[in-house]
């Protein structure tokens, strides 16, 4: 027994020691991502800048052809003819049909940026490995699956996210630009798990001993982390939104702002990979609900007890649903899906951190 608790606190210090280093290359490949988006190219990309606006004024004058071709000539009744013109309706473009492309990435057409952005993948593919086998050492100190507290589920969760994204970027899908926002919120849920959450190695009570703790847990953790690339998504369509507008309204700005947004998808990109996302993964997150509630079953004798953590599962469901029912319906595109994507996500984070630290319940996690 003796030998084996040493070599179960043994495989902990490596796990601890793994992804503290994990955390070390993540901050490199944070810096070489703010390189790639400092030295982007601002002087070329505001050749394109000039050409989004120019395109904004040919289409002005495209509306103006096309609505002298409203006009209408009646003959009257004394033989003469009279000219009339249909009333003009004023709608705002959405996203998607602007027809703005692409921005050209955080690097711009700046070979130096695109130095630091290859560097900064590289940084975070060799971080990823060292997180991951942070996890996979935590799991072999506590011989069970690695996600029983908040620490475990923590650096489980940013692992996940971060290979979602290196997978992504391996299927050559267009979304480097997420590294910087990626780097920074793995760093502080690190930050935040190594210093705040912290619980030492221990086994779950008996209850809970179950391989449906694989599944639902499993579940979870890979429907926040998709989640939370969605919402990224979300949150930087707002702002490309916006810049759009100004663009096709002749008042883009040529400042540090206007540069960056330059750089990234257009709106019609970042709002159909946010839905995407959050599509793709709605029904792992409704098998993570059944899946819980069969456990819950197995281990306390109810299916369902609108426990806090049941509770504020249910209401993160409810507002994805509402969501992709949203999208369905043609008043609810654009800016206001995006609002309600946002308040899903927030209500998953408060289901995680407040339920867990404010709230007490059957799925408080212990030393906590």
């Amino acid at each position: 027994m003796n030998i084996a608790a040493a070599v179960n606190e043994n495989f902990a210090n490596y796990s601890n020691y793994l992804i503290r280093s994990a955390m070390f290359v993540y901050a490199l490949a944070f810096l070489a991502h703010l390189a790639e988006w400092v030295f982007g190219g601002r002087s070329r990309i505001a050749v394109q800048s000039a050409a989004l606006v120019a395109e904004g004024a040919e289409g002005g004058d495209t509306g103006a052809a096309d609505q002298k071709a409203q006009q209408v000539t009646v003959k009257t009744a004394g033989g003469g003819t009279v000219t009339l013109e249909r009333p003009a309706v004023v709608t705002r473009a959405s996203a998607s049909d602007r027809g703005i492309a692409d921005g050209p990435g955080a690097a711009g057409e700046d070979e130096q940026g695109d130095m630091y952005g290859r560097i900064a993948v590289s940084f975070t593919v060799l971080a990823w490995l060292l997180h991951a086998a942070g996890v996979v050492f935590r799991a072999a100190s506590v011989q069970r699956a690695p996600w029983g507290n908040m620490y475990e589920f923590s650096t489980t969760f940013g692992a996940v996210a971060v290979g979602t994204y290196l997978l992504l970027l391996v299927l050559r899908k267009n979304v480097r630009w997420i590294g910087l926002f990626l780097t920074t919120s793995v760093l502080l849920d690190l930050g935040l798990a190594t210093s705040v959450l912290y619980t030492n190695s221990e086994q779950l009570v008996p209850a809970l001993h179950s391989y449906w703790l694989w599944i639902h847990v499993s579940c979870a953790i890979i429907s926040g982390a998709i989640f939370y690339l969605a919402a990224v998504g979300t949150l930087l369509f707002l702002f490309r939104d916006h810049y759009e507008v100004a663009v096709t309204a002749g008042r883009a700005s040529n400042g540090r702002w206007g540069d960056i947004m330059r750089r990234l998808p257009s709106a019609a990109s970042l709002d159909k990979f946010a839905y995407r996302m959050n599509a793709l993964v709605f029904p792992l997150w409704t098998f993570t609900i059944i899946a819980g509630a069969i456990w819950a079953q197995a281990a306390w004798g109810r299916y369902w007890g609108w426990d806090p953590k049941e509770t504020w599962a249910f209401i993160t469901w409810v507002a994805y649903a509402c969501y992709l029912h949203a999208r369905a319906t043609a008043g609810w595109k654009g800016r206001k899906a995006a609002y309600l994507a946002l308040i899903a996500f927030a209500c998953f984070l408060f289901n995680y951190y407040g339920v867990n630290i404010f709230v007490s319940g059957k799925h408080s996690y212990a030393g906590v």
